[in-house]
């Protein structure tokens, strides 16, 4: 006989994942765990079992969950005003203004909500620059991206995906994209014509699998785009604000994008807020009317943002990044299994690879996930691993103890 959960049934995390089967599109494969609260690097399940996010909702919430101060602000600012739309003017527009370019040592900036938002909008600036100040005939320009990217889920961004989970079934597509391998500055290169506009890069490749490309591809990348006059683009969504051990992963190799996108971490996890920073002449495109966003710079996000960034940098969480993610990439390749392939990243930003035979890591992250740590999988054999960066060095030991005890399992 089947059983029928109902709303009075003693298993809820079962109802609930029964309802969520029912009602909701079938668009996430997400582990069978039903969280309920959260409190720093620990959430909590229906039936209150503790674990450690291994994910920060894939680095949205590089501050912990649920950070006193940034709760605090957005609960203050819901009480006076939330939202204007842009058709008028509010208080915490510019001191956010202020404070992020301040903080990113950026000219300008443009507010939006999501991560893909801000894509698009570089996407737009770019071909509006390449149009009206580098002369690229009208309806010509090209944009550089690269194979593994992930930018969004847009029509526009999943054209130029060479993931065909995301991109089959979707098109047509819009025209204008140039991919190339990541990684290899020459094929960079030879992609670069008259009409080129912009590289859209990732420094280091998330969804990917923590693709970390070679020492001075960056920098050569930014010579190259000075030298033909090409707009840099780094998508810094889930590198940015201190995942990698630096406020922006750039900084690894000392240069400055021409657009830096951000999002996700800008809020804390607590609203959607995201960011194209630029220079000057980029952004000094875009006139009033041309492009926009309703819920853009609203002042409950602008709150909340200018919250989150006061929290990464005044609790000192980019640096610890750096030093609690050392520690735990080292203990983490220090682990003795034939399972593994490599262990690879940089700051919080991290990922074991499995060899195929290893059996998938999605069974590691269910193994992990009975272990009281949860992490996911990506590309089927490769575990992401991204704490908060609020993570301890007592922590992160406990992290790699508990892959190595379930990696001994395989």
């Amino acid at each position: 006989m089947t059983k029928v959960l109902t709303r009075e049934s003693p298993d809820r995390a079962a109802w609930l994942m029964a309802l969520e089967t029912q009602f909701g599109a079938k668009n996430y494969k997400p582990l069978d765990v039903v969280l309920t609260r959260g409190e720093g690097v620990y959430l909590w399940d229906v039936d209150g079992r503790r674990y450690l996010d291994c994910l920060s909702a894939y680095s949205a919430v590089n501050q912990g969950h649920c950070h006193p101060k940034i709760l605090a602000a957005m609960v203050e600012q819901a009480g006076k005003l939330t939202l204007t739309s842009r058709a008028f003017r509010n208080d915490q527009l510019a001191p956010f203004y202020e404070e992020l370019c301040a903080l990113t040592n950026s000219h300008k900036a443009l507010p939006m909500n999501s991560g893909a938002e801000a894509v698009e909008s570089a996407l737009k600036v770019a071909r509006k620059w390449g149009y009206e100040v580098k002369g690229v005939p009208d309806g010509q320009a090209e944009i550089i991206v690269c194979a593994g990217n992930f930018h969004g889920r847009t029509l526009s961004i999943i054209g130029f995906s060479t993931d065909p989970v995301s991109r089959d079934g979707f098109g047509p597509f819009t025209p204008g994209f140039k991919i190339v391998p990541f990684g290899d500055a020459k094929a960079l290169e030879a992609a670069i014509t008259p009409n080129t506009v912009a590289f859209l890069v990732e420094p280091i490749q998330g969804e990917a699998g923590v693709i970390v490309p070679p020492a001075g591809y960056l920098k050569t990348a930014r010579e190259l785009c000075t030298r033909h006059r090409v707009l840099l683009i780094l998508d810094e969504i889930q590198t940015g604000l201190g995942r990698t051990g630096k406020l922006l992963a750039e900084a690894h190799e000392g240069i400055e994008a021409d657009l830096t996108l951000l999002g996700k971490a800008l809020s804390g996890g607590f609203y959607p807020v995201s960011a194209v920073l630029s220079n000057a002449e980029a952004m000094g495109v875009l006139k009033p009317g041309e492009h926009g966003s309703t819920f853009g710079g609203n002042p409950l996000a602008c709150a909340v943002a200018r919250a989150a960034m006061k929290a990464l940098v005044e609790e000192g969480m980019v640096e610890n990044a750096a030093r609690v993610g050392a520690r735990l990439k080292t203990s983490l390749e220090a682990i003795h299994s034939d399972a593994v392939k490599e262990v690879r990243g940089r700051g919080l930003l991290l990922a074991v690879e499995l060899h195929p035979e290893a059996g998938g890591a999605r069974r590691v992250c269910e193994g992990l996930q009975r272990r009281g740590l949860l992490c996911k999988e990506t590309h089927d054999h490769t575990v992401r691993i991204a704490p908060p960066l609020i993570l301890t060095e007592a922590q992160a030991d406990w992290i790699a103890e508990q892959f190595a005890a379930e990696l001994e399992t395989l």
